[in-house]
């Protein structure tokens, strides 16, 4: 069987190298029939990746052993759905898993544009196989997932071995949420792939240049969607099971998945530069070049072992291949893009700084400062070994004091850039669009301030964010009216219509709605609390307005671990509210401890208790207990966020006329009478279609 998953892995690889060499056989040939020919292969490739990775499954799901990968990292007490889980647990499976989320890719853009851009797709064909045939020759030559366990006899034969029992799934991963969130965050690296191979054929074709932006546009949207939950679920991920309080730790890991989301928005924005004025074609161009390297510098960071996080892999030789693999695309960026220098002409030049073309350049600034910063920071550790000898990490402190100024100008912006006018805003306008919903978040200032918050930061987003959601609803509010007052309609009914004739812009309102409810709760942390103590059954620990009392620990297992528990009753006001049971894990397989928290979630905010263990000078058991305030609001601000996305690649709805009869009475000549003629004519209300 196992040689079953490698053969349809190295079919795949020869599938990738005949569309490469077949497509641009087609390319320099015009011939029909190769290039359709590469096309199939390059779809087949899916088909083969699957059969391996169901292979795969199969393995894990039955116990065999006798595979190395399912006997490191799966055993026969696991759950079924943490077997599934084991799949991406590992380098092997994980880059497995990576090839098969880009061969799905693969095989939609393909299939969906095989009748459309016979310009373009010949060239999109040939780079999405060179991407594949990097991952496939891992997948068979550098980090099989199909290597078996072998025991010599005594005259030094190797045999096939197969073990009793298996070490285990990590216990960091057995989490509900990890079976959710590797696919969502591979499935948002994989995606930038297709933008990448879009922008990097029309460039090589000199495609024109207003077709190929809006393709790249949808599939950079669909990456980030995806790129976006995974990031959330990756922080929900580490607020709930690791154990230290808070979600984003500025780990390598966290911030190699935050680089290539930074980039993806900054396309997002100033694409509307080239599709309404011709502008930033260059910017543009390498905006999707740079986040499809980051994709594959943060699997590098994942996978090599150069950076130290809790997310990594083991330190491996795989990430030569990483480098090369970078070097080799951005050679081919660079030679591409000084060829075709001519063809990113802008057609326009910026004509004020007060308009909407100079919000969003700036927009753009500050997200490149954002990315400059964070990576600066991750690889910093590797540069000073690098030059020093010694590895010098930069924690925290470093990023919170680089990137806290950027996100408020970044929301400042967010409210601004959309009520400025395109090529140059006149001051009335400004006072016009700005005055109240500015006044209004100053004033929301002032009575914080006045009511005891004292943090600087968390005045400022505060401010921002009131001005923000202002100057969002007011655009809402001012199409509504119209349409409700043409229609005879209520206003939540034109704002539906309004939002549906114009999806992707108030599909962006409501993504921007959704990063200001992120950003009140991330706000939310300059306030947080927490106590640590040793406790003994009936003691109590008070935090913020809660009471925790002690009722009991104890002890639990089952096939998988070991858990010592604690059993907490929470008072407030003297009543009694709800019980907690944080417990301390030892899994059997592996012998690894872990915490599982207890959170009680609500809008204002989170008792979050851990069971820290035993003490080693005293014997006696330990709880630490945080009060952190609105960190629901960052989980419902990624909803949001998501949604406003789903509604911005919807189409739009158009109005249709719609003709029908209208009676008009002709006079008789020979009865001096009427008769009723059926006319066409309009009808006094339009109805709507979808593109």
């Amino acid at each position: 069987m196992d040689i079953f998953g490698s053969f349809a892995l190295l079919l795949a690889l020869v599938a990738a190298v005949y569309a490469f060499v077949a497509g641009i056989a087609g390319i320099i040939t015009h011939r029909a029939l190769l290039i359709k020919s590469a096309r199939n292969a390059g779809m087949a490739v899916c088909v083969l990746v699957a059969v391996a990775v169901a292979t795969l499954e199969f393995f894990l799901q039955t116990d065999n052993f006798s595979l190395a990968y399912v006997a490191e990292h799966s055993n026969t007490a696991l759950p079924w759905y943490y077997k599934f889980a084991a799949l991406w647990s590992g380098q092997e499976g994980s880059l497995l898993w990576w090839t098969f989320l880009l061969s799905i890719y693969v095989f939609f853009a393909l299939f969906l544009n095989r009748k459309r851009h016979p310009e373009l797709m010949p060239y999109v064909g040939v780079i999405l196989s060179g991407v594949q045939i990097f991952f496939l020759t891992l997948n068979n030559f550098v980090a099989s997932p199909f290597s078996v366990l072998g025991a010599a006899d005594g005259s030094g034969v190797m045999h096939l071995a197969r073990i009793a029992e298996g070490s285990g799934l990590n216990p960091l991963l057995q989490y509900p949420e990890m079976v959710i969130h590797p696919p969502m965050l591979y499935s948002g690296y994989t995606g930038f792939t297709i933008p990448f191979a879009f922008a990097l054929a029309a460039l090589l074709g000199r495609y024109p240049g207003e077709k190929w932006i809006h393709i790249t546009r949808r599939w950079t949207m669909v990456a980030w969607t995806f790129q976006t939950i995974g990031i959330l679920l990756g922080a929900h991920w580490a607020y709930a099971v690791l154990g230290w309080g808070g979600y984003w730790s500025w780990d390598p890991v966290e911030n190699a998945s935050l680089l290539p989301w930074i980039t993806a928005t900054a396309f997002l924005h100033s694409v509307m530069m080239q599709e309404k004025r011709g502008m930033m074609k260059i910017w543009n161009v390498w905006l999707v070049f740079v986040t499809f390297m980051l994709c594959i510098l943060g699997t590098m960071l994942t996978r090599s072992g150069v950076v130290s996080s809790v997310h990594a892999f083991a330190e491996s030789s795989i990430g030569g291949w990483f480098v090369g693999f970078l070097a080799i695309i951005l050679a081919v960026c660079l030679v591409a893009w000084y060829r075709n220098r001519d063809y990113l002409r802008s057609d326009n030049q910026l004509d004020s700084l007060v308009s909407r073309e100079s919000s969003f350049l700036f927009n753009n600034l500050i997200l490149l400062a954002a990315c400059f910063a964070v990576l600066w920071g991750t690889l910093f550790p590797v540069f000073s070994e690098w030059f020093t000898g010694s590895k010098i990490s930069v924690g925290p402190p470093f990023f919170n004091k680089v990137n806290v100024p950027i996100a408020l100008f970044l929301i400042f912006l967010t409210g601004v850039g959309p009520l400025l006018a395109w090529r140059k805003t006149s001051l009335d306008g400004l006072r016009r669009n700005f005055a109240w919903p500015l006044a209004v978040g100053v004033a929301s200032g002032i009575a914080a301030y006045i009511f005891g918050f004292r943090n600087f930061y968390a005045l400022i987003c505060l401010i921002l964010s009131v001005f923000v959601t202002l100057t969002i609803f007011s655009e809402f509010y001012r199409g509504a009216r119209v349409i409700a007052a043409r229609d005879h309609t209520d206003l939540f009914t034109a704002a539906r219509e309004l939002t549906m004739r114009n999806t992707r812009r108030y599909g962006g309102y409501i993504v921007h709605f959704g990063m200001i409810v992120i950003f009140i709760g991330i706000a939310g942390s300059a306030f947080n609390k927490d106590v640590e103590r040793q406790m003994h059954v009936g003691d109590t620990l008070q935090i913020g307005p809660y009471s925790l009392l002690v009722q009991n620990f104890d002890e639990t297992t089952n096939a998988n671990y070991d858990a010592q528990r604690a059993t907490i009753e929470v008072f407030r006001d003297g009543k009694s509210q709800m019980m907690l049971f944080p417990e301390r894990r030892t899994y059997s397989a592996s012998g690894v401890t872990e915490t599982i928290v207890a959170v009680e979630s609500s809008p204002l905010r989170d008792l979050y208790v851990v069971y820290s263990g035993i003490s080693p000078d005293t014997n006696q058991p330990v709880l630490h207990a945080y009060l952190n305030p609105l960190v629901k609001w960052i989980w419902f601000g990624g909803v949001i966020v998501v949604l406003g996305t789903g509604l911005a690649m919807l189409p739009n709805r158009r109005n249709a006329i719609v003709l029908r009869p209208v009676e008009s009475r002709i006079s008789d000549p020979l009865t001096g009478g009427g008769t009723v003629v059926p006319a066409v004519g309009p009808i006094s209300r339009s109805t709507s279609t979808h593109e």
